[in-house]
């Protein structure tokens, strides 16, 4: 099939896209990698009026160290991520993460920016995203604003955005000492969306306690499902094998309610966290105390 008629613009700045955005409101599409947005235009699932391509926008395209963050800008291609010193330095976990996000030919083309902002509940980097505490930039013709990962995923495919507000910038902290991070998922080939995922940060104390745990899954649920339940579990503990166990039992039973698909069913996926959930944990907790590559 093809799309619908629409309009098409290529703004050279941000401030001329957020122009654009403003007058269009509902019927305008930003259009980044277009990986998502062009075949849901070509099956007319989306029949945007205006498309608003951010191609040309040099600005939005970078990767960089600023103190303790590691910034990229919303065009960043995710291949380039992949490739990125940088972020391999600093954001580790987005790094390995990078090769399990579809195929090589789609991560050309795709974006950092354009996968945070779809918030498909399937994909990797959202849960990265919150897993890492990242924090998103977004601005509209009036307004500017930072807004934590943990609260930009509201629902289904939606996110905190305003209908005229674009996301520019992500900012990924960098972990402290005496943290650590995992990231594992489950598909039935490689490059396929994941029946189940999971990444997980942990940070432990001097005495070698957990202080600190963050273990978020994808694919289980409306977007990333942060495991409260589980870690409360682990904060104050040794990280044993007992105890991650059941932070990963209690994970899969009591912090995701995922539903099923033609790929798996809920008790399958349930499975799958448990077993995901004590991986990453695991590495998460030898990588914080030293004793995991």
């Amino acid at each position: 099939m093809k799309p619908a008629a629409f309009s098409y613009h290529a703004p050279r700045t941000v401030d001329e896209a957020l122009a654009l955005l403003w007058n269009y409101g509902d019927e305008g599409k930003l259009l980044a990698g277009g990986q998502s947005l062009v075949p849901t235009m070509n099956f007319r699932l989306a029949q945007p009026t205006a498309l608003i391509d951010l191609n040309g926008i040099d600005e939005m395209f970078f990767i960089r160290e600023d103190n303790d963050e590691l910034r990229c800008g919303a065009m960043t291609r995710q291949r380039a991520a992949e490739r990125s010193a940088l972020v391999k330095r600093n954001a580790p976990m987005l790094h390995e993460t990078m090769p399990y996000v579809a195929h090589s030919q789609i991560r050309n083309r795709g974006t950092i920016g354009g996968s945070l902002a779809h918030a498909d509940p399937a994909a990797e980097l959202p849960a990265v995203a919150v897993a890492l505490d990242a924090r998103m930039y977004v601005r509209s013709v009036t307004d500017a604003r930072w807004v934590a990962a943990r609260d930009f995923y509201v629902g289904l495919f939606a996110t905190a955005m305003l209908p005229e507000e674009m996301l520019v910038e992500v900012a990924f902290p960098q972990l402290g000492s005496g943290s650590g991070w995992a990231f594992a998922e489950v598909a039935r080939q490689h490059g396929n969306y994941a029946m189940c995922g999971a990444a997980a940060v942990v940070g432990l104390d001097g005495k070698g306690a957990v202080e600190n745990a963050r273990l978020v899954y994808f694919s289980v649920g409306e977007g990333p499902v942060v495991a409260k339940q589980a870690t409360a579990l682990l904060v104050g503990e040794q990280p044993k094998a007992e105890a991650i166990r059941a932070a990963a039992d209690t994970a899969a039973t009591q912090d995701i309610d995922p539903v099923g698909d033609i790929h798996a069913g809920p008790a399958y996926r349930r499975h799958l966290a448990g077993v995901l959930g004590e991986r990453v944990l695991t590495r998460a907790c030898e990588r914080a105390a030293g004793t995991g590559g």
